[in-house]
């Protein structure tokens, strides 16, 4: 203990020479090195969670002085002052401030008081400031700061008794501050367009702490006896545990004994069910809870789905697999998006979805299960969140004044000094977050340590591969299927050091009448069209005889007369040609159907390439952790012009669409796009394969997508999407002909005079590429570049 006891009162004039006053008597010296102030709505002896983790890391180089909501007494402790302050040293290099009232007077001056008499007594100028409750802003708002820091890691406003005036004071907190981290992806939704400065920080984990649960072979006392299978929970019962969930389940499966370790808050302990396979064993030391993990089978996080979970990313899930423990878990969103398509972690909205998935890990076998929890963790430290975030605090740090007096300061709107700032500097600019963009910031951060900003338009990274998680709990894409292929080797070992790979061979059925014939054209089809029974030679003949002769292909249809014939393009092409890109083929380059092949074996593959697989956990994850580095600043919800005059970059990587950012100065190059409209349904499985192809222009929509056969996501439900080709919206695709040709030369003539930009992309380089193809490009693009790099 360092200050047992501080009173906000300073030493008047009558002090007789010799007495000490309370303040003198407990403050040391000043120290030399910078004041973080963390002011927080959780105790620190509470739960020891995010800012433990993340204010022990800051006590390296900084005092953090945490800061307890007050405490309300009977009796002064400090010659009958009615506000004190006991501070005790947490841990070496943070301190535990309680402000301690007496009576219910202006309890937010009185704390105030406090805090500017312990800033004078110490001589500290310009502290950060670190908020978790924007509550703390009604006595710190007068205070100056070199960084103003809100790390949102939940939304209080639905907590159960919330301050009704929680809302207000976090928009003025919002206003004052230089960066926003959220404690999760739903909050960083939520919050991205209350503040130009957001930035995502998921729940992390301490893995060594608790991975000593995979070789703990001793229990503690009051879980010893408890029979196994053990089911195991460690947290806080408060509102946002299903405790009738858990009686269910209970009740359901009474050979299972469930374990339930954590403090009672803010519900009547009265209210928890009771049954003989239930054990209550109260709150635990941080310390040890890896000792009572290591004797579980199976971890739950049975949160209810309600007000208080909606935006929360939950710790505990990360912590479970640290110790080798398999999670059962509500549909909490973010552990959806996080974990939904992992083989470790399974979602259950029930009970009985619950003893499902329980009973199917109590079968598996653990250590063919421990190599995807290790792959899941790889990137969830705390140190490595710690660390990103300094390095965004450094970005928008302010310098310190040192003409400025100590203690309180007057009133000064954070924003004006924002102003006063210069501009923030990098080395790229990189517009567009999809896979061109993504692979050049990564490769210039990474490969050539050069601090990169990205900007998107949209609000999330992975441009039109990006994936996501439906209201049903369903991993769908949101722009239609993307089936990754590739002949390359280096790009799918490049792509391979931010993803793990589930193997995938993508089918396509086409619809004729009430026949599903495989397409592209191969043995089967004809067979099934035709009532035939054709074998390879025969079925070479059979389309050598309905070939049309073309004496120069220029165009889509001829690329398919002159190949299978008049009739079979008319069934699988002409229709599905027209509503696709608004033309007929006549009028479209031939490069748009020479990507089909027509086949006279059995091979029912869309593609062929020697590599074909998906990401496991999504490409939207396999986007973020491409772009998860100390270099890599990305700013989602962002064009170009909002920023170009806005920060010092040196060279420019453009991806968007090269006509606009010419201004449209010959004209809008024409593009096709896309329309969806997505459907959940009461069903398992809707149809055989992932996309069923309608060729027939009596049909608006070109084809269905089922995602669950490319994501290989277990569910009781299925999801689907529908897809409109359009002329109007984002564009998709580039339009091949002759005269788009020409008009794209154009601007690419504008390009090749625009010193200091680069175009990269389907949308900066006018081409239909797949993503291969755009990944390879920009590895090219890269490696162009390096020479440029190594001379800077």
């Amino acid at each position: 203990m360092m200050d047992r006891a501080i009173s906000a009162e300073q030493p008047s004039a009558s002090t007789p020479a010799g007495v000490a006053t309370p303040l003198e008597r407990t403050e040391p010296k000043p120290g030399a090195r910078p004041v973080l102030i963390c002011l927080s709505h959780l105790r620190w002896n509470f739960v020891h969670q995010r800012p433990q983790h993340l204010m022990t890391r800051f006590a390296r180089d900084h005092d953090v002085w945490f800061v307890e909501e007050p405490t309300y007494e009977a009796e002064s402790a400090v010659d009958g002052a009615d506000a004190w302050l006991d501070v005790v040293e947490a841990t070496p290099g943070v301190e535990v401030l309680v402000p301690r009232l007496r009576g219910g007077r202006d309890p937010d001056a009185r704390i105030r008081a406090l805090l500017d008499a312990r800033l004078a007594a110490r001589s500290v100028r310009d502290p950060v400031l670190w908020y978790y409750t924007p509550m703390a802003l009604a006595f710190t708002d007068h205070l100056a700061a070199s960084l103003v820091v809100y790390d949102c890691m939940d939304e209080l406003s639905a907590f159960q008794a919330a301050p009704p005036e929680l809302v207000r004071q976090e928009r003025r907190l919002l206003e004052r501050c230089d960066v926003v981290f959220t404690g999760g992806w739903s909050l960083y939704e939520a919050k991205k367009a209350l503040h130009a400065n957001v930035h995502a920080f998921p729940s992390s984990v301490d893995v060594e702490h608790f991975g000593q649960a995979r070789t703990l072979r001793t229990e503690p006392a009051d879980q010893r006896a408890i029979p196994q299978p053990r089911i195991g929970f460690f947290g806080v019962l408060d509102e946002r545990f299903d405790a009738a969930l858990i009686d269910a389940l209970a009740a359901s499966r009474p050979d299972w004994q469930i374990v339930l370790i954590g403090p009672t808050v803010k519900i009547d302990p009265a209210t928890l069910p009771r049954r003989p396979n239930l054990h209550y064993l109260g709150a635990k030391p941080y310390a040890e809870l890896p000792s009572y993990l290591a004797g579980w089978q199976v971890a739950l996080v049975p949160f209810a789905l309600n007000a208080s979970t909606r935006f929360i990313s939950p710790t505990k899930t990360p912590e479970y697999l640290a110790g080798g423990v398999p999670v059962v878990s509500t549909p909490i969103h973010d552990v959806v998006r996080l974990y939904g398509t992992s083989d470790v972690v399974r979602i259950a909205p029930d009970a009985a979805g619950f003893a499902e998935a329980i009973e199917s890990f109590l079968a598996a076998d653990r250590e063919r299960l421990l190599g995807e929890m290790d792959a899941l963790l790889a990137p969830m430290s705390w140190q490595r969140t710690f660390e990103r975030m300094r390095a965004r605090m450094r970005e928008c740090a302010r310098p310190h004044r040192d003409d400025a007096p100590a203690g309180a300061q007057p009133r000064e709107p954070v924003a004006s000094v924002r102003g006063a700032r210069r501009k923030p500097a990098f080395d790229y600019l990189v517009v567009g977050a999809g896979f061109a963009g993504s692979v050049v910031a990564e490769r210039l951060a990474e490969g050539a340590g050069r601090r990169v900003l990205v900007v998107d338009r949209r609000g999330h990274v992975g441009g039109n591969a990006y994936d996501g998680y439906d209201e049903a709990g369903i991993l769908i894409h949101r722009y239609g299927p993307h089936i990754f292929h590739t002949n390359a080797p280096r790009i799918a070992e490049y792509l391979s050091r931010f993803t793990e790979w589930r193997p995938y061979e993508h089918r396509v059925l086409s619809r004729v009448g009430e026949k599903l014939l495989p397409m592209p054209i191969n043995l089967t089809t004809l067979n099934e069209l035709y009532g035939l029974s054709l074998d390879g030679r025969a079925a070479e003949a059979f389309l050598a005889a309905r070939a049309e002769r073309v004496d120069v292909v220029r165009s889509s249809e001829d690329v398919v007369v002159s190949t299978v014939g008049r009739e079979l393009y008319e069934t699988f092409f002409r229709g599905y040609t027209r509503k696709q890109w608004g033309v007929d083929p006549s009028r479209l380059d031939k490069s748009v159907t020479s990507r089909i092949p027509t086949r006279t074996n059995t091979d029912d593959r869309y593609f062929t390439d020697a590599f074909q697989m998906m990401p496991r956990h999504g490409y939207t994850r396999m986007f973020e952790n491409m772009l998860d580095h100390p270099n890599i600043r990305v700013m989602l919800g962002t064009r170009y012009e909002d920023v170009r005059d806005e920060f010092d970059c040196g060279h420019v990587i453009y991806s968007g669409p090269i006509d606009e950012f010419f201004g449209f100065r010959y004209g809008p190059l024409p593009y096709r796009s896309l329309r969806f409209v997505h459907e959940t349904l009461d069903c398992e499985r809707l149809q055989p394969v992932a996309v069923v192809n309608y060729p027939s222009e009596d049909v608006a929509y070109t084809r269905i997508t089922e995602y669950k056969h490319l994501t290989g996501q277990r569910h009781p439900r299925t999801s689907i999407s529908y897809e409109y080709p359009t002329a109007e919206g984002d564009p998709f695709y580039p339009v091949p002909s002759a005269e788009n040709e020409a008009l794209y030369r154009r601007y690419r003539l504008l390009a090749d005079a625009t010193p200091g930009v680069d175009f990269v992309g389907r949308l900066g380089t006018y081409r239909y590429y797949n993503m291969d193809q755009v990944v390879g490009q920009a590895l090219a693009l890269y490696k162009r570049l390096q020479p440029v790099v190594a001379a800077a």
